[in-house]
């Protein structure tokens, strides 16, 4: 774990280390993009990285597979020069109910995530008849809560079904906005009592499944002490860090930029230091956003 007495080191760019780290697990949706459209700086920043030779797997919470993902990352923008590789809780969801563990599940979630499910040999059913809820989300994001799904989940817990969370995020930014995601569902089905799995960071098989795409492109397995994640939320990228032992890159005008007061301003230490203290994990460094 990460020494949380240690100072978080500030950097104007990537640059600054990339030199100490053979792959980065870089997440997507607040250090790309913003769900609207692509951050160029970060797209510059990470085909300079591979330029010289790094590898850069990107690791997302997103509920579909990693070939959806590189369509929508296309249509906003992100450089395919940015990346050798994507690995989804979408990919790892879909490896879960290939498993044989359940046979039958019911789909929480908006249509746009279709996708996860093409291919699988697992029945779609009514709640009554499922072996597993599986959220991908909210219905509407736009117009609903967690709080709109209690009647649901207090059914769902009478009929004592699991619920696989297809995306551990609880809130992502989209265009500016803060809007609800399946993590946030998952979370509120536990606090009634519900059992729950996930399958995407901070977990360990998304990392897994990442490093094993790192280790087919170095041809040997990775280093993790010379591994760098690179993220924007505490709970997700920066814990899935410290559990797995590797060093992190902090993007602070991501998820968390409300907290730190940027939404117009730049970054005041003030802030930043407590927003640190309070934080149960501790990332090895910090970046506006991520940049060269």
């Amino acid at each position: 774990m990460n020494d949380l007495s240690l100072p978080v080191a500030i950097l104007d760019g990537l640059s600054a280390c990339a030199e100490g780290y053979d792959v980065l697990l870089c997440d997507i949706w607040g250090v790309l993009h913003n769900g609207v459209q692509a951050y160029a700086s970060a797209s510059d920043a990470l085909t300079r990285y591979r330029a010289q030779g790094g590898k850069v797997i990107l690791v997302s919470n997103a509920p579909r597979p990693a070939l959806d993902v590189v369509g929508l990352l296309d249509g906003m923008g992100v450089a395919r020069s940015a990346y050798d590789g994507i690995v989804t809780s979408g990919d790892v969801t879909r490896s879960m109910l290939s498993s044989g563990q359940w046979k039958r599940y019911f789909w929480l979630g908006p249509q746009r995530d279709g996708g996860l499910f093409q291919g699988l040999p697992i029945e779609a059913v009514p709640l009554d008849s499922a072996d597993v809820i599986v959220c991908t989300g909210l219905f509407d994001d736009r117009t609903e809560t967690p709080d709109s799904y209690r009647d649901f989940l207090g059914q769902a817990l009478d009929l004592k079904v699991p619920m696989l969370c297809a995306n551990p995020d609880i809130l992502v930014e989209r265009g500016g906005e803060l809007i609800y995601c399946a993590g946030a569902i998952a979370g509120l089905y536990e606090t009634l009592g519900g059992t729950t799995h996930y399958s995407g960071k901070p977990y360990r098989p998304i990392y897994e499944a990442a490093l094993d795409v790192a280790a087919s492109l170095l041809h040997r397995a990775p280093d993790l002490s010379r591994t760098l994640m690179v993220g924007d939320a505490i709970r997700t990228d920066i814990a899935g860090a410290d559990a797995m032992g590797c060093a992190s890159l902090f993007v602070l005008r991501g998820i968390h930029m409300h907290e730190l007061g940027l939404e117009q301003s730049a970054l005041d230490n003030g802030h930043f230091n407590a927003f640190i203290a309070r934080s149960p994990f501790r990332p090895t460094y910090a970046i506006d956003t991520l940049a060269w």
